[in-house]
């Protein structure tokens, strides 16, 4: 404590009190991130990554549908996963959605955040995750995805990171690798942009950009 080593010796705090209380500071700030035992132990899975896709409603959503009087749709979405993602795209992983429903919405958001792959309409997702394969020449272990329901379950089991938000149902929680702490459009794809980053290496390079 800064107490032990320097004096207290008057009104205003000495030079040597200032100095420890700036090394305190400092090694808090380079303190780790605590992190759990489920997270660690998938990083070798996550460290394999080079696309990520999300379902939409359920993940970068909370699921719920709200409509106008006039019939208009509306989706609430987390800019702490949409910074995620554009971070995530920033370190070499590129993302995507595949979702059973179609949204002007959801094409205007995945647009704003320059997602290289816009599957809508597509309650067969295991086609459209197909297509992607092709297109890009990867391989399933190469692939992540996270997913909440049923209709999600053909593509969380061919992927090579099968991933859920807190909120999944019980079934699709029971067969995926790792399930975030966070819910469907409240961080968790935050959480595993930041997992896959660290699974890679990049997430200390991403954060000191901002921790200046």
């Amino acid at each position: 404590m800064a107490s032990d080593l320097c004096g207290q010796g008057g009104e205003y705090p000495s030079d040597c009190q200032l100095t420890e209380a700036l090394r305190e500071r400092a090694m808090k700030r380079n303190k780790a991130v605590e992190r759990t035992a489920a997270w660690k132990a998938v990083l070798p899975l996550a460290k394999n990554v080079k696309l990520l896709l999300l379902d939409v409603d359920g993940v970068l959503t909370d699921g719920q549908l709200q409509y106008s009087n006039s019939g208009d749709e509306c989706k609430r979405f987390s800019t702490q996963d949409g910074l995620g993602i554009r971070l995530l795209q920033e370190s070499g992983v590129e993302v995507g959605i595949i979702t059973a429903r179609t949204s002007q919405i959801v094409e205007r958001r995945a647009v704003e955040l320059k997602m290289a792959h816009i599957y809508q309409g597509k309650f067969d997702k295991l086609t459209a995750y197909e297509d992607i394969l092709k297109k890009t020449g990867l391989r399933p272990p190469q692939t992540a995805y996270m997913g909440d329901d049923w209709v999600d379950l053909p593509l969380l089991n061919r992927v090579g990171f099968a991933v859920t938000p807190a909120n999944g149902v019980v079934e699709i929680r029971n067969k995926v690798h790792y399930i975030s702490e966070k819910s469907g459009g409240n961080g968790a794809v935050r959480e595993i942009c930041d997992l896959i980053m660290e699974a890679q290496g990049t997430y200390s390079t991403m954060f000191a950009r901002f921790d200046k």
